[in-house]
């Protein structure tokens, strides 16, 4: 029989280093001959990111050892860092790039040398950064996008696709990296090669658009041995189409993902038909309201993958995503079954075999592969174990709430949960509201033993897919449209109030926290008239707190212009800048908070925290800040995680009014 005790005080198994330690997931999937790779977290490693290798007969290992961290830069947010290629004789050949230098290096596993750089250093601003690789053996090249910064500025930075030698030739040459497009577009993701070698497919795009509002498709020819691409031409997309992803059918055909409709599709251009694609591109399904693809915000992402036959692997659904196979002859879309409730946008394929990313409610991010024929899915890599009892997770509930003018707000609610102790008669628990970053992203319901954390204690996580975010249509994503700072901090307060008014949370204890946009909208929340009497106090970490500031010189290239479409053009309403930033605000924070930020950030970067925090001071309210030497955008190591975890948690106790004795008290101060 459950024994009763107050909300927050519950005893959990699930410590802050239990969490910390299982934060992360793999990405970048990719095959090397009938070997499956990717990219794994080790944060306790200094936060490093560790190449996998699955090896035929299953037996799993780290292919490089600590330092060696296989991530890009490009963009800031990252991208494909890594390919791979079997070779006859000596074991296979893999390119990489590495965070601390970011230069690409060729390294061969099975061999006895170590990885030898393939690109050079440079000096000016950021360097010289690669991702979204391909290895072309034949040319004895890899091709990929490369980010040059050509001043001081972090928006002083061009992109270019290029072909880099693996002779090593380009080590200490930049004029060795040949350059394959023309550089006319700001953005660029990698070539795809056409299955007869002879034309390139890349998607494009230019400030003040992101991503997900607009960008085009570029064909071009491949030439023999050297020289640029050549007769470059836009075929598809535009400043109001966002096609997301591009790939060749074996027969030749241009598939790609789009959303003309508002959904974004999978369509085809047939391969006699790239001279007039706009007027031969079909839809491979007839409109549905799903998502056939996603937000690109790092270079390389996948929503889907050609199969042998022409059938094609499909991430795809509406504010969750699922596997399926599609057969565009007979019209069909085939689910894949299992227990995995969320695919991420990372897909490989070797012959008829599908590799995916796939999470559930219960079961963390596994390696997955699927028959295609069969449907047949097993867990070949990355396994979920339980790092604790079951019984302590909240099951976590998808809900749709009500917003200001009736709009639909989607949700997942997570109720404070222990398999033991339960609430006291009378008393409703606190709740902390979680706001996903991007702000146009989108938090999927999978384990997260962050949340975790809170619920086993006692305390209620409800995770706000506000308007703005995708997954949901691009109505939905566009609801935010000069309205952020608006929208996502009404939302946000639309369903806590509403979990108060139906008696799940406590109105007199609810908190917001997020990170990076999710940050904002947290200050903005504390800070707003539109919402500040909601909240009893905050966390925020490395947010934007000085729309100003971000939007002129504090912030890297790819959103130094976002806020255009955000919050409106900066030449035109100055006074919105002004009048939405919190750091214009302070004397109406009511609210205890915790502020967390990353020194070595570039994205969000902590001269506004200073400044934010030199507002703050002397004003009488009950804060902390929290800085990190070597954490950036995004907290990846370890210790920095659990002091995180603990200073929140102590906040809210301070805040709440119950006592933890397993954590350090956080220093608040006036």
């Amino acid at each position: 029989m459950a024994t009763a005790s107050q909300y927050g005080t519950w005893p959990s198994p699930i410590d802050a280093a239990l969490a910390a330690s299982h934060d992360g997931r793999p990405e970048y999937l990719g095959t090397v001959g009938d070997e499956v790779w990717w990219t794994a977290p080790r944060p306790a490693e200094g936060g490093r990111r560790a190449l996998v290798r699955r090896r035929a007969d299953g037996t799993e290992e780290s292919v490089l050892p600590a330092p060696w961290n296989v991530r890009s830069r490009v963009i800031e947010y990252g991208g494909l860092p890594w390919a791979g290629t079997p070779r006859a004789a000596g074991g296979p050949l893999v390119v990489f790039t590495h965070f601390a230098d970011q230069r690409l290096y060729a390294y061969e596993p099975d061999g006895d040398g170590q990885p030898r750089p393939l690109t050079p250093l440079s000096s000016v601003g950021g360097g010289l950064r690669f991702a979204d690789l391909r290895i072309l053996p034949e040319r004895g090249e890899a091709w990929c996008v490369m980010e040059e910064f050509t001043g001081p500025a972090p928006t002083d930075v061009r992109r270019a696709v290029v072909a880099v030698p693996l002779d090593g030739s380009a080590a200490e040459d930049r004029g060795a990296v040949r350059e394959l497009s023309d550089g006319r577009h700001r953005f660029v993701t990698g070539p795809q090669l056409s299955p007869d070698g002879r034309r390139a497919a890349w998607i494009a795009w230019d400030h003040p658009r992101m991503p997900w509002d607009g960008t085009e498709v570029v064909l071009a020819g491949v030439p023999g041995t050297d020289g640029p691409f050549t007769g470059a031409a836009t075929v598809l997309g535009g400043p109001d189409e966002a096609v997301c992803q591009v790939a060749w059918a074996e027969d030749g055909s241009l598939l790609y993902a789009s959303d003309p409709g508002g959904w974004w599709e999978l369509r085809r251009v047939p391969a006699d038909g790239l001279a007039d694609a706009r007027a031969r591109s079909v839809a491979l399904l007839p409109a549905r309201e799903e998502e056939f693809g996603g937000a690109l915000w790092r270079i390389g992402m996948q929503w889907f993958a050609p199969l042998p036959g022409g059938r094609i692997a499909v991430v795809h659904g509406t504010g969750t995503n699922a596997l399926g196979v599609l057969d565009p002859a007979a019209g069909t879309l085939t689910g894949v079954p299992g227990p995995w409730t969320e695919w991420s946008s990372t897909l490989a394929v070797h012959g008829d075999t599908v590799v995916g990313l796939a999470a559930s409610s219960r079961t963390s991010a596994e390696i997955v592969e699927v028959d295609a024929a069969s449907l047949e899915a097993r867990v070949i890599g990355s396994a979920h174990r339980d790092a604790v009892d079951p019984a302590y997770l909240s099951p976590g509930e998808e809900r749709v709430f009500t917003g200001p003018g009736g709009r639909e707000i989607h949700a997942h609610v997570h109720a404070p949960h222990h398999p033991d102790v339960t609430g006291p008669e009378g008393e409703l628990p606190p709740y902390v509201i979680w706001v996903h970053g991007g702000p146009t992203s989108r938090t999927p319901l999978v384990l997260d033993l962050e949340i975790a954390y809170f619920t086993s204690r006692g305390i209620g996580v409800a995770e706000v897919n506000y308007g703005g975010s995708t997954g949901y249509g691009r109505t939905y994503r566009n609801r935010l449209r000069e309205q952020w700072g608006v929208v996502d901090v009404e939302d946000c307060a639309a369903v806590a109030l509403a979990l108060a008014a139906e008696g799940s949370a406590d109105r007199a204890r609810l908190a917001v926290r997020g990170g990076s946009a999710g940050g904002w909208t947290t200050a903005a929340s504390l800070t707003s008239s539109l919402a500040r009497d909601v909240w009893a106090c905050g966390s925020i970490s490395y947010p934007i707190l000085d729309l100003a500031g971000w939007a002129t010189d504090e912030t890297h290239d790819f959103e130094s212009q976002y806020l255009e479409s955000l919050i409106g053009p900066l030449a035109e309403v100055p006074e919105r800048y002004a009048e939405r930033s919190p750091i214009n605000l302070v004397d109406a924070i009511k609210a205890p908070f915790l502020l967390l930020q990353g020194l070595d950030d570039v994205i969000c970067p902590p001269a506004q925290c200073d400044r934010f925090l030199a507002a703050v001071a002397g004003r009488g309210i009950p804060h902390a800040y929290l800085s990190f030497e070597g954490e950036g955008h995004g907290f990846r190591r370890k210790d920095t995680m659990v002091r995180c975890l603990e200073a929140e948690l102590s906040l809210y106790a301070q805040t709440f009014g119950f006592e933890r004795d397993d954590v350090p008290r956080l220093g608040l101060t006036t």
